[in-house]
């Protein structure tokens, strides 16, 4: 779907999920992160960047472990710390996933993907063209229920700065299994907040795209 096309469905309040595509399992586990892969953080730096074309074939499950671990996984066991910082560790932010086969919450505790929604919402996630298409969207959402030693004034500030490591968590981890992506704001927050079912109390931040690049 072009631009045009979504922002005129978004002007009458028609920009809507496509039915899933493909086994949409309610609960997804996946594999161990391999934490001991990858590149050097210096190559992966030099290497970070934000491309635009992605390959519509999926990821496979280990990819996904590895990516969703890098933005929002336990790497302290003993006490649940994680791999991206949370102020007052509030862990305001959840990952969702925007796939062929539904809308899914990754939960970093089980390391696994709960089934939210049996849609395709990928298409709402971005009025760029290559969202609809691109095997994986993330969005990420705060919610300000889980923030109340925050003032309310500074939740959002608080939030967005989560939002961010997390996204330059996938960005490196991006650069060094030689994946694109690219983090998005560009969308009707409206429409896709009403798309995943969100509360009053969440707040969709930001939208980042994976995939492999294309041939």
């Amino acid at each position: 779907m072009n631009l045009l096309t979504k922002m005129a469905l978004g002007l009458i309040g028609h920009m809507r999920p496509d039915a899933p595509m493909g086994d949409g399992s309610a609960l997804r586990v996946l594999p161990p992160p391999q934490t001991q892969s990858g590149m050097p953080l210096m190559q992966a730096l030099s290497r970070r960047q934000s491309s635009r074309a992605f390959d519509a074939a999926a990821l496979p499950d280990q990819t996904l472990s590895d990516l969703l671990w890098a933005a929002a996984g336990i790497n302290r066991p003993e006490h649940g710390g994680r791999t991206a910082p949370s102020a007052m560790n509030g862990q305001e932010v959840d990952v969702y996933l925007a796939l062929p086969e539904g809308l899914y919450l990754y939960d970093p505790q089980a390391h696994a993907l709960q089934r939210m929604l049996a849609a395709d919402v990928r298409r709402v996630t971005g009025y760029q063209d290559f969202v609809d298409a691109a095997p994986l969207d993330l969005v990420y959402v705060a919610d300000h229920a889980r923030m109340k030693l925050v003032p309310a004034a500074h939740r959002e500030a608080y939030a967005s700065t989560a939002v961010g490591a997390m996204a330059q968590n996938v960005y490196l981890y991006c650069a060094s299994a030689g994946l694109s992506t690219v983090i998005r704001a560009w969308f009707d927050r409206q429409a896709l907040a009403t798309a995943m079912g969100l509360g009053t109390d969440q707040q969709v931040m930001l939208a980042q795209t994976v995939g492999s690049a294309p041939p």
